[in-house]
């Protein structure tokens, strides 16, 4: 890919603050992808987060019918609420479900965001009245239901997200899990819940369909939602 010039940022709609993140993150992120073996630029992002692990997943590639290859896990610094799904305003709970970043903000409170659209159709069978929103990934190390990843990480975060969106890629899947299904500790923490708790039991159970094929295929599946809200894979 041909570096941009300022000039050239700037007319492709990048702020100044954007255009400064590119000249510190760009070339770095390029190194990087070559030092893990991987093309550049990625065409394609996918990003998940387990709660309970503390973790949020950069997963990249190049071509659709490529499996996803993983580029670097970012800690998340701090966690508000608990293991569950987001269903009311101000309940601190970050969401637990399939979403996708709708937002590029700049301009946040927290260095840099990247927005989630929650909450989606699925979340809105099962939330209250006022079910909250404004749910992103940043910066900073603070949170009311947010994924705080600090500043450095935010913004690289942020510039490969532009980058992949400006290679053609409008929709940037996020998928937010309450455990690392896979890692005991983690999921003995999620049975301790779910046992005196068929409902989560069962939420739980369709987000780890997707999780568990992600695992085995490194491919996304198509998620949808039933009758009455549950998640469906639809296609595998």
């Amino acid at each position: 890919m041909i570096a941009l010039s300022n000039n050239s940022r700037a007319q492709n709609g990048l702020t100044p603050k954007e255009q400064l993140a590119f000249a510190k993150r760009e070339k770095e992120l390029k190194l990087q992808f070559e030092q893990a073996a991987l093309s550049w630029p990625a065409k394609q992002l996918y990003i998940r987060s387990f709660k309970q692990d503390g973790q949020l997943e950069i997963w990249v590639r190049n071509e659709m019918s490529e499996p996803f290859r993983l580029f670097k896990i970012y800690n998340v610094c701090a966690l508000s609420g608990k293991l569950g799904p987001k269903r009311r305003e101000g309940d601190l709970q970050v969401p637990e479900g399939f979403y996708h970043i709708n937002e590029f903000n700049p301009n946040s409170d927290y260095h840099f965001s990247l927005g989630i659209n929650y909450p989606n159709q699925s979340d809105l069978f099962f939330t209250d009245a006022k079910p909250g929103g404004e749910i992103y990934i940043h910066g900073k190390c603070a949170t009311v239901g947010c994924i705080p990843i600090l500043n450095n990480p935010i913004e690289e975060l942020y510039v490969l997200a532009n980058i992949v969106r400006k290679e053609g890629q409008d929709y940037i899947p996020v998928h937010i899990f309450p455990v690392r299904f896979n890692n005991e500790s983690s999921f003995k923490v999620l049975q301790s819940i779910t046992g005196v708790n068929p409902q989560y039991q069962d939420f739980t159970n369709q987000l780890k369909q997707v999780f568990d094929y992600f695992e085995q295929y490194k491919q996304l599946p198509i998620v949808g939602i039933n009758q009455n809200g549950a998640y469906k894979l639809i296609s595998r």
